[in-house]
């Protein structure tokens, strides 16, 4: 009997170890979804080490600093909802002329709140850039001589420009948005 398999070459072969690590990867991560306070708090021991490093060698600032952007956008899109209100009010109001609202009666569509960057993308993608970082700043070209008290002052800046839309919306509606996937509003808020 002959084999009707097809002949091996280098690239089928490396596309089966490729697939068979990516399916391995997705496991890992499909098991470590329910623990979310350990894959924090392993996120935050990594962002911790990163700085110690950034710290000791006194250098890579724009790496940190680029970190730092990074994770800030990432959080902006976690506190943001996928269907904003406001914006469907522009379009409406494009439209036909009505404003559109958020539903005042019991027999209005509810939608609940759907974060735009789920927790679990949230928690992946900043603990590949915290790994990105750290490797990187073991590799003198990241860096770059810059003064570090400007970028700093920089991102607080834009930290508060950024963030001043959430936090007015925090404070006024008394939102708590760090209940792991339940957005929680006071009901005597109006």
């Amino acid at each position: 009997m002959e084999s009707t398999e097809e002949p091996s070459t280098p690239f089928s072969t490396f596309t089966a170890q490729s697939n068979k690590l990516q399916r391995q990867y997705q496991a890992l991560l499909d098991k470590s979804t329910p623990f979310v306070l350990y894959r924090w708090a392993g996120t935050a021991v990594g962002l911790f080490i990163f700085f110690i490093r950034v710290f000791i060698a006194q250098g890579w600032y724009i790496v940190a600093y680029a970190l730092g952007i990074y994770l800030l956008n990432l959080f902006l899109a976690f506190l943001q909802p996928k269907f904003d209100p406001s914006n469907e009010a522009i379009d409406n109001d494009m439209e036909d002329g009505a404003v559109g609202s958020l539903p005042t009666k019991q027999d209005e569509e509810f939608r609940p709140f759907i974060r735009r960057l789920p927790e679990f993308k949230f928690w992946h993608s900043a603990t590949r850039a915290v790994a990105i970082s750290f490797v990187c700043a073991w590799f003198e070209i990241f860096n770059v001589p810059v003064f570090w008290p400007v970028l700093v002052m920089y991102w607080i800046m834009l930290f508060v420009l950024t963030m001043r839309k959430q936090i007015q919306h925090m404070i006024k509606y008394r939102y708590v948005p760090f209940t792991m996937g339940k957005a929680r509003y006071n009901k005597n808020s109006s």
